[in-house]
């Protein structure tokens, strides 16, 4: 079993990955992982909307496109030893 068994997008709430259009669909052609950057970057994704006035628009507007960005950028420059990396921030964290 390889690491990319492990890492890659992770699915979003329902609807949103219907909402990908154009060069962010990339993300669809891999099989999704347990962990990746994204869900490095908002492993507090949970607080973090807590915080906000209006949640439901800042994870519209600021966390999914950034996420969908980072798993772009994940999918196009994919390497064994990031998933790696990836695998091992994710266990010591």
């Amino acid at each position: 079993m390889d690491a990319s068994n492990f890492v890659g997008p992770r699915p979003d709430a329902t609807g949103y990955a219907d909402k990908l259009q154009g060069d962010d669909r990339i993300v669809l052609s891999v099989r999704p992982g347990i962990t990746g950057p994204a869900t490095l970057k908002y492993r507090d994704e949970e607080e973090i909307l807590a915080r906000q006035d209006d949640p439901e628009r800042y994870n519209r507007e600021v966390i999914w496109p950034d996420k969908v960005r980072l798993n772009r950028e994940y999918v196009r420059n994919w390497s064994f030893w990031k998933d790696v990396k990836y695998i091992w921030q994710t266990v010591v964290h």
